[in-house]
C-alpha cells in the first residue's frame, strides 16, 4: 500500500467551495487560502447548535498505534454515507512532532484529511500567528522593564515564557540579562488554549487581557491588559479565530482548528469549530489528543464545562496489538497470536470504560483491525464487550474508508439518541488540592498523591482555588511513570509544580518528568523529507 503522503497526491480533490456547498455554505461565507483550504466567517456560529456531539478517545498511546485520527475520519465519512450530515472536528498538528518522532496528525490510508502536506505544515498560518502573538506579550513585558518599569515588575517573578512551534530541548533554559526563563512548545501555549476555549473575539480579548504576566515588587499581579498588549495580541489573531475548512478523503467536510497537545495542554480543537460543526452538521466527530485518562478528562472537565458542551457518545478506540503491548508483550511479538498478554491487557480497557462512565455518557468500542489480528483473538473483544454490556464495532478504515467503519456509524448513531447523562467528574466548588486528587484516584488509580514542596507554595498563592486543572504527565502510562504499562497497581502521583492560566481559567498542573519543550529523537522524521524539482514533497509521515 503506498504511503500516506503518496496517496494524498493521488487524491482528485473538490475544490472547497464544493465541499461547502454540502454544509450549504455560499462563498461569501469563506476566505479561500488556495483551491482546498479556507477560514470559514464567524457568524456560522449562529443557530441553534442542535448537531450531535461524538468524542473520539482511545486508550493510552503504544509504539504499535492506536489510529485515534484515522478512526475519526473515517467514522464520519461512514456516517456521510448512511445519510447523516456529519463534520470532523480536529486539532491543528504541530511542526514539532511532524519534523520529530510522532508525524503528523492528519489520518492515516484511506481516511485522511486533505491537503495533508499543507495541513501538517504551514497551513493558514494560525500557529504562526498564535506563536507571535505569545511573543510579542513576551517582548513587551521586558520592554517594559528596560524603559523604567513603571508596574514595578519584579524581573524574577516574570511568569510569562515565550514559545515556538519546533521540538529544540536547547531552549528549555535561556539566560535574560535580568532573569532566566525559557521557550515552551507552542500548543503549551496558554493563548493557544485561549484561542480553543474562547467562544467569539470579545471573549478572546477579555481572556487575553486576564493573563497573569508577572508580579511585581509588593506581590500584585501584573496582567497583559495592564501592559495594553491585548489590542496588538488581537490584531495578531483575529483571522486564527476563525476555523479551516478542508476535505477527508471522501470529499466529506472537516473543520480543523487549534492544536493544544493533550500531555502537556487540554488536548482538544476549538470551541468555535465545535460548536460551529453543531450548527452547519447533524453529526461532529471531534476527539481529545492521546488516552482517555488525558484527552478524553480534559475534554469532559476543561472543553465541555467552559462551553456548556453535552457530548453525546463516546467511540474509545483500540487495536488487539496496543492491549497486547499493555498485557506485557513485547513489541516485535504483537502480530504473534498471545492470549495471555491479550487477556492482561483487557484489564486497560476495562479501566478506560469504568472511567468514561463516571461522566455518564454512552460508550461504543472501536477496534481498529490490523492485518494480523485473528478471528479468534476477535472473539475475545467480543466476548469482553458482551460480559461488559458495552457495544463494539471492527473497523478498517486505513485500506477501506469509509466503507470500513458502516457498522461503526450505526452504532453510534443508534446510542447517540439514547439518553446521555453527561455530568462532571469534580465540581466548581473543588479546592485545587482536592481537585488533583479526585483526577489522581479516580482516572489514574493512584493509591495517593505526593506534592512537591514547590508545587504547595504555587497551589496556595493562587487566589481562585475553584478552577478546573490541567495535568499534565506522560501520554503513555495511567501513572505518571510511563514505563508503568496496563492498570499499575499501588503507586502515587508526584506533583512537582503548578502555574495559572488565568486566561484559559485553569491551573496547569505537572507531574512527574513531563517536558512542555519536548526534543528531537536521534534520527527525526526530518531526515527524510525532501520535495523534489516539481514541488512534490516527500518523506512525510
Amino acid at each position: 500500500m503506498k504511503s500516506d503522503v503518496e496517496l494524498d497526491q493521488l487524491m482528485n480533490l473538490q475544490a472547497i467551495n464544493e465541499v461547502a456547498h454540502k454544509l450549504g455554505l455560499d462563498e461569501d461565507k469563506l476566505e479561500l487560502y488556495g483551491p482546498y483550504k479556507a477560514k470559514l466567517d464567524l457568524d456560522l456560529l449562529e443557530g441553534k447548535q442542535d448537531g450531535k456531539l461524538i468524542l473520539m478517545t482511545s486508550i493510552n498511546p503504544t509504539p504499535a498505534g492506536e489510529g485515534k485520527t484515522t478512526m475519526n475520519i473515517g467514522l464520519s465519512m461512514a456516517l456521510n454515507k448512511i445519510g447523516v450530515n456529519a463534520i470532523s472536528a480536529l486539532r491543528e498538528p504541530s511542526l514539532g512532532p511532524c519534523f520529530g518522532m510522532k508525524g503528523g496528525a492528519t489520518g492515516g490510508g484511506y481516511a485522511q484529511v486533505h491537503p495533508m502536506v499543507d495541513i501538517n505544515m504551514h497551513f493558514t498560518g494560525d500557529f504562526h500567528a498564535i506563536t507571535s502573538a505569545h511573543n510579542l506579550l513576551a517582548a513587551m513585558v521586558d520592554n517594559h522593564i528596560f524603559h523604567g518599569n513603571e508596574l514595578s515588575i519584579d524581573p524574577s517573578r516574570v511568569q510569562w515564557n515565550r514559545v515556538m512551534d519546533m521540538n529544540d530541548r536547547a531552549l528549555r533554559r535561556i539566560d535574560l540579562k535580568n532573569r532566566t526563563s525559557k521557550f515552551d512548545i507552542t500548543v503549551a501555549s496558554e493563548i493557544m488554549a485561549i484561542l480553543c476555549l474562547a467562544e467569539n473575539m470579545s471573549d478572546l480579548k477579555a481572556r487575553l487581557g486576564n493573563i497573569l504576566v508577572a508580579y511585581t515588587t509588593d506581590g500584585k499581579e501584573v496582567l497583559a491588559s495592564d501592559l495594553q498588549a491585548v489590542g496588538a495580541m488581537s490584531v495578531l489573531l483575529k483571522d486564527a479565530l476563525r476555523p479551516n475548512l478542508v476535505q477527508t478523503s471522501e470529499g466529506g467536510p472537516a473543520l480543523i482548528h487549534g492544536g493544544p497537545f493533550a500531555n502537556i495542554a487540554h488536548g482538544c480543537n476549538s470551541v468555535i469549530a465545535t460548536k460551529m460543526g453543531l450548527n452547519l452538521a447533524d453529526y461532529v466527530v471531534t476527539e481529545a489528543g492521546f488516552g482517555a485518562d488525558l484527552g478524553a478528562e480534559k475534554f469532559f472537565d476543561i472543553k465541555c464545562r467552559s462551553a456548556n458542551l453535552q457530548p453525546d457518545a463516546v467511540v474509545l478506540v483500540a487495536t488487539i496489538k496496543a492491549l497486547k503491548y499493555h498485557g506485557g508483550a513485547k513489541l516485535k511479538d504483537l502480530d504473534k497470536e498471545d492470549f495471555d498478554s491479550l487477556y492482561r491487557g483487557l484489564e486497560h480497557l476495562q479501566k478506560h470504560l469504568y472511567n468514561l462512565g463516571m461522566y455518564g455518557v454512552p460508550v461504543v468500542i472501536a477496534l481498529n483491525r490490523f492485518q494480523s489480528d485473528t478471528d479468534k483473538e476477535e472473539a475475545v473483544l467480543e466476548t469482553f464487550a458482551k460480559e461488559n454490556h458495552v457495544r463494539i464495532s471492527f473497523a478498517d478504515v486505513f485500506t477501506k474508508g469509509g466503507d470500513g467503519s458502516l457498522d461503526l456509524a450505526k452504532q453510534v448513531v443508534e446510542v447517540a439518541n439514547e439518553k446521555s447523562t453527561f455530568r462532571l467528574l469534580y465540581q466548581d466548588t473543588n479546592d485545587l488540592k482536592k481537585t488533583i486528587e479526585t483526577i489522581a484516584h479516580n482516572i489514574y488509580g493512584a493509591k495517593g498523591v505526593e506534592f512537591s514542596k514547590e508545587a504547595l507554595e504555587e497551589l496556595s498563592n493562587i487566589k481562585n482555588q475553584n478552577l478546573p486543572v490541567c495535568i499534565a504527565k506522560t501520554q503513555y502510562s495511567l501513572s505518571d511513570d510511563a514505563s508503568l504499562r496496563n492498570v499499575p497497581q499501588d503507586f502515587d502521583i508526584h506533583v512537582k509544580s503548578c502555574y495559572l492560566s488565568q486566561g484559559a481559567g485553569f491551573v496547569v498542573v505537572l507531574l512527574g518528568k513531563v517536558m512542555t519543550m519536548p526534543g528531537l529523537p536521534k534520527k527525526p522524521n526530518a531526515v527524510g523529507m525532501d520535495v523534489l524539482d516539481d514541488g512534490t514533497v516527500i518523506g512525510l509521515k
